[in-house]
């Protein structure tokens, strides 16, 4: 009997999902091979098409949030993809992060780290949790325009998440977002992941201590940084928000904004690596807005 009643339950439970970095890193491949994809290119609409075609696939239901932006070489035409998977709650977790590339004239920039990583991140964590038991509704926010057009002074930089904030502001939706999860720049084969001092810190804590449960605080350091990114716009807006970036370590290997940012310079495991922290303190940031 009491046998019965165990399988009964463990029937009943949701099944537990995984982060495949074997899927990911086939679509970080698939958008690398589309080459450099820098906002209003005809290879980031070919970039958009490819990820909205795999969101398809796995059910996800995705909206563009279109807009032409003022840059120094002028309009550029740019689209946020928002992938939108319905929980208990209409209130909302954002996991976020961009998928253009800058403008090198120079050298053929293919940011397999810088945009890639983060694009194929996003696209894996649509399946997987897609397949999860949510209680708040998961968005999915694929940003454009991370990248300066020439330089990043002044509002040349974050168009997307910058355009995103203030829609959200102007049609009163930013207040159910309970927290934003920021992704950048995750695939790095050294991977080396500081605490971002601008991140609201109880998230910022979360996630690192889920790392840290996991063994995984070799990718998850102890160190502190500071870097400006598509998370400043939310944290401006009153939205608690976390980068999880290797900018410093990528740099330090000659691989940021450099020709070498390409498929050699990234790995599977990397992803694995942040898939796996992310969906441990899901559970956990969850239970903390959850009210």
């Amino acid at each position: 009997m009491r046998f019965a009643i165990l399988l009964a339950l463990l029937l009943q439970a949701p099944a537990p999902v995984h982060f495949d970095s074997g899927r990911a890193w086939e679509d970080l491949r698939q958008m690398v091979t589309i080459g450099p994809r820098p906002a209003g290119s005809a290879a980031i609409e070919a970039t958009r098409k490819y990820i909205k075609a795999q969101l398809a696939a796995a059910g996800v239901a995705v909206t563009e949030q279109a807009w032409d932006d003022q840059t120094p070489l002028g309009k550029t035409h740019m689209v946020n993809l928002i992938a939108t998977i319905p929980g208990a709650k209409k209130d909302r977790i954002i996991i976020s992060g961009h998928y253009d590339t800058k403008i090198f004239r120079e050298f053929r920039f293919l940011g397999a780290s810088d945009g890639g990583s983060s694009g194929a991140f996003l696209i894996e964590m649509a399946r997987v949790l897609k397949a999860r038991k949510n209680p708040l509704t998961m968005e999915l926010v694929f940003l454009d325009g991370e990248e300066a057009v020439i330089e990043w002074e002044g509002n040349d930089h974050t168009y997307g998440s910058r355009h995103y904030v203030e829609t959200g502001k102007r049609d009163g939706t930013l207040s159910t977002i309970k927290a934003n999860i920021l992704v950048d720049m995750i695939g790095d084969r050294e991977l080396h992941i500081k605490r971002d001092g601008y991140s609201t810190p109880w998230l910022t804590d979360i996630i690192w201590n889920a790392a840290k449960r996991g063994k995984l605080d070799n990718y998850f350091v102890a160190e502190q940084t500071k870097v400006e990114d598509d998370h400043l716009p939310f944290l401006e807006a009153g939205v608690p928000s976390v980068d999880i970036i290797d900018l410093d370590r990528y740099a330090e290997l000659n691989a940021w904004h450099t020709a070498k940012d390409n498929l050699d310079a990234v790995s599977a495991r990397s992803l694995q690596a942040v898939g796996d922290v992310v969906l441990a303190a899901l559970p956990q940031i969850e239970a903390r807005v959850n009210k």
